[in-house]
């Protein structure tokens, strides 16, 4: 089966364990007290030497701050968040430093995450330390008495500074109340470390309206690259047909004219043999032509070049395709060429007797499945990429591609014995305009 891989399944509302949830969170008290120190200093240099041409390097380097320090918490949330966190930045359209300072300067997400920085070092990581060292002094100061006690010598012991233990059963009894309250204690902490994990997701993801305006521009992008390959493609038919065609057109005619006036051998054998080959190379290039870009399917739209297709093929096929309306150039020619590309396997390859083409159009997409009654056993290699032909050509691989582009998807059936399907779905919106 070719299709396009479906995209990653979100697991943003899973708990993270005890253990990765204490692990984020007493890694956040080392990275926030550095990045606290680092922003001080930068700020505190920066604002004394501004007057200095050595204090502009210092500000600016305070105001992307937040960008190596936001890479890193895209890598450290993967502790409790098994989904990746999306890098916001763009490629700068040059190489070169003063290219991307400018870049970055200009992009929102780089204030977004310097934001993040000073959130992260003011407040954020000061309150992870506090959660974590409740925890830590709570548990570790009762499991710990019976060692205080050791140490102190006087056979007592002070726990958590509220009550005196003052012989070992008790001290021993507040031990084993240290480890039965650690991983109750711990367990809030998954919640902490949850919460912290979606605040950073909302800060440094990139923002909705930006995804969704670059997946618009790229969807348009897309469009107009097709746009351009069929309109290359029908300048190359168009210059076939009114060029060099004509040109053997009328070589053949002269051609066939010498032959009428009954030259001497061997000038006479010469023209025949030329006649021929003009004529020969003639129906090549009309083939090509025709493999280029049909005439029937510009002037009578997707089924009467479906038909075409089925009249020309050495195995019978029975066409049963329903589309009330022109479609789209691209759409139009991609359903084409994969019809014509099934037709052609089953042809090669499948040793069937009669092959079906089925399909419609409903609910803005266009299904067609090409059926034959074949031995079966095709398959295509998703990991090479590679048609079911002997061969190991990649027709398949390419039709795929081309369907994908248009938003659509490729599916083949052939189990051993038959029967092979090939079916395919692409959006079908109307054709406002056409060329």
């Amino acid at each position: 089966m070719l299709t396009p891989s479906p995209p990653p399944s979100s697991t943003t509302g899973s708990t993270p364990t005890p253990l990765r949830a204490a692990l984020y969170l007493l890694t956040s008290v080392p990275l926030g007290a550095v990045t606290l120190v680092a922003l001080l200093l930068l700020a505190g240099a920066g604002s004394v030497l501004a007057v200095l041409v050595i204090g502009v390097p210092l500000l600016l380097t305070l105001v992307l701050s937040g960008i190596p320090l936001a890479a890193l918490e895209r890598r450290r949330i993967r502790l409790i968040d098994p989904v990746p966190l999306a890098d916001p930045h763009r490629e700068p359209p040059a190489p070169g430093l003063a290219s991307w300072l400018r870049t970055r300067l200009q992009e929102r997400c780089t204030w977004r995450e310097l934001a993040y920085a000073l959130l992260f070092a003011f407040v954020l990581w000061p309150l992870e330390a506090l959660a974590v060292g409740t925890v830590l002094l709570v548990c570790g100061g009762l499991i710990g008495t019976p060692v205080m006690m050791a140490v102190g010598g006087d056979g007592e012991a002070r726990v958590l500074k509220l009550w005196l233990a003052d012989s070992w059963p008790e001290a021993f009894a507040v031990l084993v109340a240290g480890v039965v309250l650690l991983p109750l204690l711990t367990w809030p902490l998954r919640f902490v470390a949850r919460g912290r994990a979606v605040l950073t997701r909302a800060l440094l993801s990139p923002p909705e309206a930006a995804l969704d305006s670059r997946i618009a521009e790229l969807d348009r992008s897309r469009m107009r690259l097709v746009d351009a390959f069929e309109a290359e493609r029908r300048r190359i038919e168009r210059d076939l047909h009114d060029g060099a065609q004509q040109r053997l057109v009328a070589l053949s005619m002269t051609l066939g004219l010498a032959r009428l006036e009954k030259p001497a051998e061997p000038l006479g054998g010469l023209l025949e043999r030329a006649h021929e080959e003009a004529s020969a190379a003639l129906v090549e290039i009309r083939e090509l032509i025709h493999g280029i870009h049909p005439h029937v399917l510009t002037d009578r739209g997707l089924v009467a070049a479906v038909e075409d297709l089925a009249d020309r093929s050495p195995i019978p096929v029975d066409v049963r395709l329903t589309v009330p309306d022109r479609l789209l150039e691209a759409v139009e020619t991609a359903v084409y060429f994969a019809v014509s590309e099934a037709l052609t396997n089953v042809a090669k390859h499948s040793g069937a007797t009669r092959v079906t083409v089925t399909g419609e159009a409903a609910h803005g997409r266009l299904t067609v499945a090409v059926e034959d009654d074949g031995r079966g056993g095709a398959v295509a290699d998703p990991g090479a990429g590679a048609a079911p032909d002997a061969s190991g050509g990649t027709g398949l691989q390419g039709v795929a591609d081309r369907l994908s582009v248009l938003g659509g998807a490729l599916l083949l059936s052939s189990p051993p014995g038959g029967p092979t399907v090939f079916r395919l779905e692409v959006p079908c919106p109307p054709a406002d305009s056409r060329t």
